[in-house]
């Protein structure tokens, strides 16, 4: 059976045939760089020269085919708008540059950093914005437990991207296991890590008891991450010891 990384490496051929001089820089990043094979979490970027519609042309049927299978689409950037893009995009900036695979060109993450208070914000962000989302949606999906249950599984790789961005901001340097990327954060946030227990080994596919209507498991697991948005936004990025810097493209 092909492996989702070759799956990758077979696209990447063909984006290079079809692209030619116009790709500067594909890369694979995320929980299939880290060791994942399902197609749904491939995750990967695509740095071009030109990226005009125009010139995008010549992959469009081939992107096309790639997303029919269930498989997230490449982000794709002119090499200008990375170089730019720190200050907007540092969660995900520094999530490839912990674990990726360069599959074509040159590492576009290289001399690219990002800033602390930038990565403060985007987080605050992004945290705010998900548990807006993820409480609209525990209300509608608490009464069924079999709904609940998804909406907790679902949201746990979203989450999990999250927390490594938390401990990059505190100064560490995330683990790749998720059940230690939890504790770890845990410990910094204050949050009560078995809270978790359910959505990881749900994640996992260990098929843990089924969550009943209502299930308190679920009031937990929201709490914990309103503490996380409340230790986000109260942070103060300028008492930290260790540098501003969290990424230096080195």
């Amino acid at each position: 059976m092909t492996t989702a990384r070759e799956k990758v490496n077979e696209f990447a051929a063909v984006l290079a045939r079809k692209l030619d001089d116009n790709l500067l820089s594909f890369l694979l990043y995320g929980p299939v760089a880290r060791g994942d094979d399902k197609l749904e979490n491939v995750m990967t970027l695509l740095v071009v020269k030109d990226a005009s519609p125009a010139a995008l042309a010549a992959i469009e049927r081939e992107i096309a085919e790639w997303t029919k299978r269930g498989t997230p689409p490449p982000l794709i950037f002119s090499e200008r708008e990375l170089q730019a893009a720190a200050d907007v995009f540092p969660i995900e900036i520094e999530e490839m540059r912990a674990s990726h695979v360069l599959l074509r060109g040159e590492d576009p993450l290289d001399g690219v950093t990002t800033e602390r208070e930038d990565l403060r914000k985007a987080l605050e962000r992004e945290v705010r914005g998900k548990l807006l989302r993820l409480r609209t949606e525990f209300v509608a999906a608490a009464p069924n437990g079999k709904a609940l249950g998804r909406l907790l599984t679902d949201s746990a790789a979203t989450f999990l991207v999250l927390f490594r961005a938390v401990l990059r901001l505190v100064g560490r340097t995330p683990p790749d296991e998720p059940p230690r990327v939890v504790q770890e954060t845990a410990a910094v946030v204050g949050l009560d890590v078995q809270a978790f227990d359910w959505v990881l080994s749900s994640a996992a596919g260990s098929k843990p008891a089924p969550l009943a209507a209502c299930d308190p498991i679920g009031d937990r697991y929201v709490e914990q991450i309103e503490r996380l948005a409340h230790f986000v936004d109260s942070f103060d990025t300028t008492t930290t010891t260790d540098s501003n810097k969290t990424g230096s493209g080195t």
